[in-house]
């Protein structure tokens, strides 16, 4: 089967930081461009983050300067640092990805995480 697992979510106060990270898994050669969203509570869900698998990366106006995506290829593990966490920033962290699998080039979503930021 092949997923991807997230981990890394948690309460932090404002200000503060956490890193979330993001696994492939499965009968799979190695991932493609992989990507980090988020959705809060009534609002629509917001891509944050890519990486390409040649680490080319890009960033939503709300995260630049405060959130790095970066991968780690020999793991096919995706990351989101994320620093100066604002309350804003309180929602369901997902993880997307294409993955090159043996039942061919696949998209898959990690299961969520929540990161809640106390003011």
């Amino acid at each position: 089967q092949v997923q991807l697992v997230e981990s890394g979510g948690g309460l932090v106060q404002a200000g503060g930081s956490l890193r979330l990270s993001c696994a492939a898994s499965g009968r799979i050669f190695g991932v493609d461009n992989m990507a980090w969203y988020r959705q809060a509570p009534g609002k629509a869900r917001e891509l944050l983050a890519t990486i390409s698998s040649g680490g080319l990366t890009n960033y939503a106006d709300s995260v630049k300067g405060r959130f790095t995506i970066s991968r780690d290829n020999a793991k096919n593990t995706v990351y989101l640092q994320m620093d100066s966490l604002k309350p804003e920033d309180t929602a369901v962290y997902l993880c997307n990805a294409v993955i090159l699998a043996t039942i061919g080039r696949v998209t898959r979503w990690g299961q969520g995480t929540q990161v809640t930021v106390s003011s």
